[in-house]
């Protein structure tokens, strides 16, 4: 219908019903044009002013009597056209604003073991990259499943390899020794003061997992310069660490 229409293009539905009364009318009273619209009157007056702001409507006096009418349809063509002129001249400012707000940090937060899960399922996203990552020894306080079956067979199938810093204890040295069959490998930090207690992994070139397993917390952090900055001191522990 025209009414719906109208209002597609920022005509209220009361406004839509005067505006076609309107044209049909020609000039024409308050009266007239509420018996034809079907709006109460004062509904109409507050119609008829909405239009006249916007250029579809207009009133003249004639024997002391306010008449009002309907300005060419073609109005709504040239408004439309001016709109449009007006967003393109200012959209390279706004997106000079947008890229303001990209540089900013982005940070999601996931709560539970489910959350977390979505915490993990989001590097997945990104086939055939490397992740990055600091890791304790609670890798399977998810429940080892998830890891084993859905999740490692998902990144091995996306062609995701992992670099993995972790403390040289007893059970990441035996986990470890499944890296070839998940894509991964893993280098020990021997030492008592590298005491790990969140999980950090780098991916994406801008994206940041912490999850902190004891507080069942998630985090996603996209940032450049937090992702290059953790990225460069992982670089420098993993050339001064041992495969075993």
């Amino acid at each position: 219908m025209i009414n719906d229409d109208l209002k597609k293009i920022g005509l209220t539905e009361n406004e839509s019903k005067v505006y076609l009364a309107l044209l049909e009318l020609s000039e024409s009273t308050i009266a007239r044009i509420s018996e034809k619209s079907k709006v109460k009157r004062t509904t109409v007056y507050l119609s008829i002013n909405s239009l006249k702001e916007k250029g579809l409507a207009s009133s003249i006096k004639r024997k002391n009597k306010t008449l009002f009418f309907a300005e060419d349809p073609r109005k709504i063509q040239e408004k439309e056209e001016e709109r449009r002129e007006t967003i393109k001249k200012i959209m390279p400012e706004l997106l000079s604003f947008s890229n303001l707000i990209d540089k900013k940090p982005k940070i999601r937060f996931f709560e539970g073991k489910e959350g977390i899960k979505e915490v993990f399922k989001e590097t997945l996203k990104y086939p055939k990259t490397e992740l990055a990552g600091w890791f304790p020894d609670q890798v399977y306080w998810l429940g080892k499943d998830f890891f084993t079956e859905v999740y490692m067979p998902a990144r091995v199938k996306n062609k995701i390899w992992i670099k993995a810093l972790a403390p040289k204890t007893k059970f990441n040295i035996e986990l470890s020794k499944e890296d070839a069959k998940y894509l991964k490998e893993t280098r020990f930090v021997d030492d008592e003061g590298f005491n790990v207690k969140v999980e950090i992994i780098l991916y994406g070139a801008n994206k940041i997992n912490i999850i902190s397993y004891t507080e069942e917390i998630g985090l996603i952090i996209e940032s450049k310069n937090i992702f290059d900055s953790l990225k460069s001191i992982f670089d420098v522990m993993w050339r001064s660490s041992s495969e075993r």
